[in-house]
């Protein structure tokens, strides 16, 4: 089954059994400072977990788009992907256990509706308990019921059977189902199960999570005010299963990325390392075409930074392999066509995509040729990585070229110096973000709305925005503008934003279908989907006179004259065409 008839069965099934269908948000989350980008199906969805209503109702199913980085070093094994597919459905204080453990069921070996994958290869394994919650009987008894052995359910701690998106938030014990790929394993004791997930002769499929309870400051404090369920399972995972392979990257989905890979290298020797760098370059290219599809650029900070970290890593691979990297273009053809029905942003920003990645590899070999010559001035390994951009892979390949070994040692005790200090910067940039609805973070992205309408007026309906970040201190946007706002533009915009607000107006949200919204032409989010029922929030005076008009899922203030007095600290550019504001309330 290729992958795309998974995923049309998958929406197929949910909506059938009366989910709404929500298109994939955006990789970078939407007013969500705390976090680069969205890392899993439940993300955009956290308001409504918490207990407000989605306007599409309580039974929902999408397939989101992920990108996960913390585990770079792992991708090129049979199960790591730094970009995926998590296929969920999500029920928002309407059913519970035994509905979602039965459709899961259902889903998985139904040959009519589901994959029919053959229930006497599966697995599954429920919380065992702790101080937070009691052990899962409810779940198991339900497994029991729709066909799986008692001896093939398996009590786990917290550490395997308990999800939480971090810190804060909705949590809860979950209820996951594994695979045998062989279809030989057959019963297992407990030890024996752990020894084959750890050696993925039986993987896992799927994951229902039983979002009841809530987590603060890394504590469970209570329960939420609602019961909600949050499934996952990964596209690509399901992909492998339902294809008989060890690994995705086998699968209709990258195998013929790998090949041109393969096509495009002089090194045509195959082994675990030439597989592994093959993998890398396939993974970190589909996942850059996807975050630049989506409004990121190659930068110094935040998510221009991994962007910019998985395009080298990639070009570094390619190195190795004598892989010509300057042909990227045949490999964006791939995945344009495998990708273009489901994201078509990528055939949209087709151009730009190609542009950004191109340009990033001329700038690399530039950074690699003066990291040479650094290199042969004998700088150290540290200030060539952090300074120079040149990798520790590629000065240890020159030492051994020279017979000398590299201070390794030394050097991870300086990189590791280095990432500490990073962390917390980048603790303190993204501290207090709107996904904590402090009173202040919520004043400034009103007054977000406020300066994107006064940017319109006073340079052009053509000012779209291009991104956004708001912190209890500032706020940030992008917006696509071609040149530098003279000084008069920029005091024109900063009174037209406090006339406003000492108007008083209104500030009010509104659901309405789709099409509406568009015919009152709200401001929409570059490059984003939206359901057939959306929220939109308008700043207008008594008489109905609109201000500003966005698609938006909230929070704001009710009044502009909650908002203090509005002041732009700088305005500069981000890229070509893209310019950026920073602005306070004081």
């Amino acid at each position: 089954m290729k992958s795309d008839e998974i995923r049309q069965r998958f929406l197929k099934f949910f909506e059938s059994r009366g989910h709404k269908i929500l298109p994939s948000a955006p990789l970078v989350p939407e007013n969500d400072p705390s976090v680069l980008f969205n890392t899993a199906g439940m993300q955009p969805l956290v308001p409504y977990l918490m207990g407000q209503k989605h306007p599409m109702g309580s039974r929902l199913a999408n397939i989101q788009k992920c990108v996960r980085t913390g585990d770079l070093d792992d991708i090129g094994d049979n199960r790591h992907f730094s970009f995926f597919e998590m296929m969920g459905n999500w029920s928002l204080g309407d059913y519970f256990k035994e509905e979602a453990i039965k459709w899961s069921y259902e889903f998985l070996t139904s040959k009519e509706e589901g994959l029919g994958l053959d229930p006497k290869r599966l697995y599954t394994t429920v919380f065992e308990g702790d101080e937070n919650a009691p052990f899962d009987q409810e779940s198991k008894d339900i497994w029991m019921n729709v066909g799986i052995p008692e001896n093939r359910i398996y009590a786990l701690p917290a550490d395997d059977n308990w999800w939480s998106p971090g810190e804060n938030g909705p949590c809860g014990p979950c209820s996951e189902m594994f695979y045998d790929m062989s279809g030989t394993t057959g019963d297992l004791s407990k030890e024996e199960f752990i020894d084959a997930v750890n050696k993925e002769s039986v993987i896992e499929i799927w994951n229902d999570v039983f979002m009841e309870y809530e987590k603060k400051d890394g504590k469970v404090i209570g329960k939420l005010a609602q019961e909600n369920v949050d499934t996952g399972a990964g596209l690509e995972r399901i992909t492998a299963v339902m294809q008989g392979k060890q690994t995705a990257y086998d699968t209709d989905i990258l195998s013929d990325v790998i090949n041109k890979i393969s096509e495009l290298s002089e090194l045509k020797e195959i082994n675990s390392e030439t597989t592994r760098l093959k993998r890398i370059i396939a993974d970190h290219l589909r996942t850059s075409i996807m975050l630049i599809a989506d409004g990121v650029l190659p930068l110094s900070t935040g998510q221009g930074y991994i962007l910019r970290r998985l395009l080298r890593r990639a070009i570094r691979c390619g190195h190795a392999l004598t892989f010509n990297n300057s042909r990227v273009r045949e490999i964006f053809n791939i995945l344009e066509e495998k990708y273009s029905l489901t994201y078509p942003n990528i055939v949209s920003e087709k151009e730009k995509i190609i542009f950004e990645m191109t340009k990033e590899y001329e700038k690399f070999i530039k950074t690699l040729s003066q990291g040479l010559k650094e290199l042969e001035k004998g700088t150290d390994p540290f200030v060539l990585a952090t300074t120079y951009g040149f990798p520790i892979e590629l000065t240890m390949e020159e030492y051994n070229k020279k017979g000398q070994a590299v201070d390794l040692e030394d050097f991870s005790k300086k990189m590791t110096e280095h990432q500490k200090l990073s962390q917390t910067a980048s603790a303190g940039m993204f501290k207090g973000g709107l996904a904590n609805h402090n009173e202040k973070t919520i004043q400034l992205h009103t007054a977000h709305h406020l300066l994107l309408a006064a940017l319109q007026e006073v340079l052009g309906k053509s000012v779209k925005q291009r991104g956004s970040n708001i912190t209890e201190e500032r706020l940030r946007i992008d917006f696509k503008f071609e040149r530098k706002m003279t000084d008069e533009e920029k005091k024109k915009v900063e009174d037209l934003v406090n006339e406003k607000i000492k108007l008083g107006l209104s500030v009010i949200r509104r659901e309405m279908p789709l099409q509406d919204a568009q015919n009152l032409g709200a401001e929409m989010e570059f490059g984003a989907k939206y359901p057939e029922i959306v929220s939109v929030y308008t700043i207008e005076d008594e008489n109905g006179n609109q201000f500003s008009k966005e698609f938006c899922g909230g929070p704001h203030v009710n009044n502009t004259n909650e908002l203090g007095h509005f002041k732009i600290q700088k305005e500069e550019a981000v890229s070509a065409g893209v310019r950026r504001i920073k602005a306070v309330l004081v």
